[in-house]
């Protein structure tokens, strides 16, 4: 028998599964997500898992109607192959992270009446989590009271890496694998009066901007440390003292585990603007700063520089509880 694991699309999905497949080892793992998004990139050749699979799907929402019938109909379809595939390795779980990734999969589980659990990410709620919520064995989330686990499933290191800011010396600029052009922007533009300051820089800029980003700094004389996908994030978060970056659950989760301050630039698009909603939890909390893209002021951003980091990190090492993936993989062992 098997746990199958499904759900991603993003980084923020997929990390999730990383974080709770850790305390897994002894189990059979399966999982099955999309040729689309990040999924392949991030586990197409993990040894973790027993089988992968990888469906033609895509979104729904943000579609057309010619557009939203194509995806239903690759969702369908995809639906009946994983009936096959959670019958052929007898999945006793499923665990959905969701995004469209997630879609097929999940339904397969209700129709052969598989228990479903669910994490939801984000502080607003999914349109496919939010669907499948009443059907589901468990549904997890940080930000509801009635969740069975509160603590957000994190990578023990980012915790191990805790460290109280004192003072600036190093910024990190945070758009995600895929990058930000609105975080590039900003990061460049201040990137001489960093310097002025001796400030280090480490920007994860995205796969495909590096080259042009690092032209930039390059042209600006000013050393930069600059990434898209990476397996140090970790590593880079526990040498920075400020991250400005956006406010995908994961990485918001990540920067509090490693009780680093953020000012949080929402990704303006974003399903139910779900990165303002995540970054506000925090912001409410007076733990983090946040700015709309539109409302981005590089003279309010330098001031930051001499707010009271320790007092920001502090809050933070007792606001996120630990031992959240552990949790899960508990959870998912006893159904």
């Amino acid at each position: 028998m098997s746990i199958v694991m499904t759900g991603g699309g993003t980084g923020g999905h997929l990390a999730i599964i990383k974080a709770v497949k850790e305390h897994l080892k002894e189990e059979e793992l399966v999982y099955i997500g999309s040729t689309k998004g990040q999924d392949k990139q991030w586990f197409e050749h993990d040894e973790d898992f027993k089988e992968k699979y990888f469906f033609e799907t895509r979104g729904v929402v943000n579609q057309g109607a010619l557009g939203k019938v194509k995806s239903l109909w690759m969702m369908a379809r995809a639906t009946m192959h994983a009936v096959k595939i959670l019958r052929k390795h007898k999945a006793k779980v499923v665990f959905s992270v969701g995004g469209f990734s997630a879609a097929s999969t999940a339904f397969a589980a209700k129709i052969l009446r598989i228990p479903l659990v669910i994490h939801e990410q984000n502080a607003a709620l999914g349109s496919l989590n939010r669907l499948l919520k009443p059907y589901a064995a468990a549904f997890i989330s940080s930000y509801l009271e009635e969740s069975p686990i509160k603590a957000y499933p994190i990578k023990q290191i980012f915790f191990e890496n805790a460290r109280i800011r004192d003072s600036v010396h190093t910024v990190i600029f945070l758009g995600g694998s895929q990058g930000a052009k609105a975080i590039n922007t900003l990061a460049l533009q201040i990137a001489p009066e960093l310097k002025k300051r001796g400030i280090r820089i480490i920007h994860q800029a995205g796969q495909k901007n590096i080259d042009e980003v690092q032209k930039a700094y390059d042209e600006l004389g000013i050393e930069a440390e600059v990434f898209g996908f990476t397996d140090k994030l970790a590593e880079y978060m526990n040498e920075a003292d400020l991250a400005i970056a956006r406010s995908g659950a994961s990485t918001l989760w990540e920067l509090s585990a490693t009780a680093l301050p953020a000012l949080y630039i929402p990704y303006p698009h974003a399903a139910s603007d779900h990165q303002f909603h995540n970054a506000q939890f925090l912001v409410e909390k007076e733990l983090a700063w946040i700015m709309r893209e539109e409302e981005i002021d590089r003279d309010r951003v330098m001031a930051l520089l001499d707010e009271n980091m320790a007092e920001k990190s502090r809050g933070l090492m007792e606001i996120v509880e630990k031992n959240g993936s552990e949790k899960i993989a508990k959870l998912l062992t006893q159904i």
